[in-house]
């Protein structure tokens, strides 16, 4: 077995990061760790490890000494697009050292996705329906899915618990700039609100979603993503939901079938810091389109889905549910399942009133080839969900070639 030298990166605030570099060092690799932050150290459960104290833009040059004492042949990291870690993708393309990136899943909830250079915007997946085609044809369907369950107070302790440890930042790493939209206080208030007020929504929208599907009310499905996701601060042409909700309304108030109503979700894990009503509230008043559009805090995604004339989404994985579910789906930015026969390639103007449903054979194949090939049965928050996560990511970080460099 030829020996490999990892250097992790930052990670998921869980130990799952640790728990894959104890199995990578079972296996007789040699494992590095940079830590930027209190939480990061602490998610190490003390192994070794070199801590970056300094700004971001001192980090090539830390880098390149890091790779070149340790003689790294492999890079790990959550997340492609954080600060910490742009420079440190470029630089190693540059160096020959292997990228491996995690990130969510794709296709959730019991995968995560690991590739190669990069995730979202930046994978090496085609965008080629003919190669999806053959390629499934090929894989079949005979995915074999080991289930888990996870809890979002599971998730939400790791969080806290990593945060509380960051406290120590500002003597112990001067440095370091949080990714994230805004500081931990004010995140987890508005969590505490939100999730207070959580059966009251749950009731009243309930009722909203059995009366539009019981009515056969058309109407049209805008899943909102979060402000702060690199999927859209990074991978889209829009600022936050605000401008997307802006962008989509006028066009469906110039556009839509009348008599359709336009139904928008927020995310599951918005901070609950944005007034999104008020908002709705004030562009209806603006394009004339006022008592047509309705707002879901929670509700049951895949029946909305399955009842909707159509999803529109920036690049969220609300997509590859509705593509699942045969519903008609436009894109507003380029995500890795915006292919002819799957996604709508016009105009969203022209969407309202010529959307089809998506190739269900090639929605086939496409997932077939995208799960064999990116995708890792796991999670990283729950001690299940990360025990299958690091046994089925080991034989991917440690191959020559990752399973979609060898299909390509």
């Amino acid at each position: 077995m030829e020996l490999r030298r990892f250097l992790l990166l930052q990670g998921v605030c869980s130990p799952f990061f640790a728990c894959l570099a104890e199995r990578l060092i079972r296996e007789g690799h040699r494992v590095h760790k940079i830590n930027f932050n209190g939480g990061d150290a602490a998610y190490w459960r003390g192994m070794p490890a070199r801590s970056f104290r300094g700004p971001v833009t001192d980090l090539p040059v830390f880098l390149k000494s890091t790779f070149q004492e340790h003689q790294i042949s492999d890079i790990v990291l959550f997340g492609d697009r954080r600060p910490v870690h742009t420079s440190a993708v470029q630089l190693a393309q540059s160096s020959s050292i292997r990228v491996h990136v995690f990130e969510e899943g794709y296709f959730r909830p019991h995968w995560v996705t690991l590739e190669r250079d990069g995730v979202n915007a930046h994978s090496l997946l085609p965008r080629d329906p003919v190669w999806y085609r053959e390629i499934g044809k090929q894989l079949g369907d005979s995915l074999v899915t080991e289930p888990f369950q996870t809890t979002l107070r599971i998730r939400a302790t790791h969080d806290v618990l990593y945060h509380l440890a960051s406290a120590v930042n500002p003597l112990l790493y001067p440095g370091y700039r949080t990714h994230a939209p805004c500081i931990a206080p004010l995140m987890y208030a508005g969590y505490v609100r939100r999730f207070a007020l959580k059966p009251l929504h749950e009731r009243r929208d309930t009722v909203l979603v059995n009366q539009l599907i019981s009515s056969q009310t058309p109407y049209y499905l805008l899943p909102l993503q979060l402000n702060s996701d690199a999927q859209i601060r990074d991978h889209s042409n829009f600022k936050d939901m605000a401008d997307v909700m802006a962008f989509v309304m006028a066009s469906f108030a110039l556009h839509a079938p009348a008599g359709s109503r336009l139904v928008i979700k927020n995310h599951p894990l918005d901070m609950g810091l944005v007034n999104y009503p008020r908002i709705i509230a004030e562009l209806e008043a603006h394009y004339g389109v006022t008592g047509r559009v309705d707002y879901l805090e929670t509700g049951n995604l895949e029946a909305l889905v399955q009842h909707a004339r159509g999803t529109v989404t920036v690049n969220s994985t609300v997509g590859g549910v509705a593509l699942q579910y045969s519903c008609p789906t436009i894109t507003l930015s380029d995500p890795i399942y915006n292919l002819a026969g799957l996604t709508f390639q016009g105009e969203l103007d022209s969407f309202w009133q010529h959307a089809e449903p998506p190739d269900q054979e090639l929605f086939r194949c496409f997932k077939a080839t995208v799960i064999q090939s990116t995708q890792i049965n796991g999670g990283f928050y729950c001690v299940r969900g990360i025990d299958l996560a690091v046994k089925n990511s080991i034989n991917r970080l440690t191959a020559d070639c990752s399973p979609l460099e060898e299909l390509l």
